[in-house]
């Protein structure tokens, strides 16, 4: 049923080019993936051109790594609708500024009596992965004064926003999940077997690039100790290194018994990987105010996902998913969640055919390209 608000976006968009700004595949990054599926929804409501040289609204995707560079600075530039993958790019700066411009940039945001401040944080910049000062300096104040609006994904990168720019409206926008074609269940079982794991126990899987704040570690750990106990039970660790200092100390436990790693997967890998799987660890600390795509994907494909108890996960309901406490409680909270789901039949299941519905009822394509739409056509160049 069409609303009256339907309508008025619809009149208010006839005519309207749209720019969209975006890394698109092959480039390896979830935003390039998350792009090409919003890029195609976005197409079936009118207009759309990637990267034109103008249009009559801009939708600028910009995450925390050198890929956006060209599009922040359009973004700043030619102000528009900024969608913030990340909400902190403290890290994307420390890598496109001298340390001077860095320190003004900082002294922009918190003003300057953290100049002195920001001179250490450029010095000690090496260690900025894990060093949590710099997750909670995320320096967004230019981008979203400039900007239009800003979406964002959770209300953790919401009410960051807010704090650095509080006359810019922020909306919040789901995730956006496109169901893939699945492998069959003989498939995943075969692959299984192909990659070392064990055919009948339980599987989890951890996916994606693998930094500090994925908590590789204390995964490797907690499965060391489940291990111990649940020899039927396997790990696969899915992804490539993207810290030197993490593969150096992960290296010995991967080859663990029980273990399994493969690098850099395919999208027909990825997700033949998610379906073999039977649960999925996606830990997130330090955190960027980011909402996890592989999450996301794998509770839509109704799998247990545990996460890191956050604000960035709070939509997500409390039966839906498995929570794990961060600090020093992360170790034992995560062994316990894992316990749970190894030691009673079923709940693993039950919990993924929640978030199944609870993604398809919030984060699914057509829905999420909708309420980009309506922002665009609300807030025009």
């Amino acid at each position: 049923m069409c609303t009256d608000r339907d309508s008025a976006v619809r009149q208010k968009a006839e005519g309207v080019t749209v720019g969209f700004y975006s890394p698109l595949p092959p480039a390896r990054t979830g935003v390039a993936d998350y792009g090409a599926a919003l890029l195609g929804a976005l197409r079936q409501l009118g207009d759309v051109r990637h990267a034109p040289e103008r249009c009559d609204a801009a939708l600028y995707h910009l995450g925390n790594n050198h890929l956006h560079a060209a599009i922040y600075q359009r973004a700043l530039e030619r102000p528009g609708v900024v969608v913030l993958h990340d909400a902190v790019l403290h890290h994307f700066l420390l890598g496109q500024l001298s340390p001077d411009a860095y320190c003004e940039e900082f002294v922009y945001n918190y003003g300057a009596w953290h100049r002195g401040f920001a001179q250490d944080l450029w010095r000690l910049r090496a260690g900025s992965g894990t060093d949590s000062r710099y997750f909670e300096f995320p320096m967004l104040r230019r981008i979203a004064e400039r900007s239009l609006a800003v979406v964002v994904h959770n209300p953790a990168a919401a009410r960051a926003v807010k704090a650095h720019a509080p006359g810019t409206p922020v909306i919040e926008i789901p995730l956006l999940f496109s169901a893939p074609e699945l492998p069959t269940a003989a498939a995943a079982l075969r692959y299984r077997t192909d990659i070392g794991l064990a055919g009948g126990g339980f599987v989890f899987g951890v996916f994606g690039y693998l930094r500090e704040s994925k908590r590789l570690m204390s995964i490797l750990e907690a499965f060391r100790r489940l291990y111990c106990e649940r020899p039927e039970t396997a790990l696969l660790v899915a992804g490539a290194f993207v810290s030197s200092d993490l593969a150096r100390a992960a290296k010995p436990l991967i080859g663990a018994p029980g273990i399994a790693y493969r690098p850099h997967l395919s999208e027909r890998e990825f997700w033949l990987a998610a379906s073999a799987t039977d649960a999925c660890i996606n830990l997130r600390w330090p955190s960027a105010g980011e909402t996890s795509a592989i999450a996301v994907g794998l509770m839509g494909i109704g799998k247990a996902v545990l996460v890191t108890e956050s604000e960035e996960c709070s939509r997500f309901p409390e039966d839906g998913c498995l929570r794990v406490a961060t600090g020093i409680e992360e170790l034992d909270s995560l062994w316990r969640q894992m316990v749970l789901l190894t030691s009673v039949p079923g709940v693993g299941r039950a919990i993924g055919e929640r978030a199944a519905g609870h993604v398809e009822a919030h984060h699914n394509l057509e829905r999420v390209a909708q309420q980009y739409w309506t922002a665009l056509c609300e807030h025009r160049c």
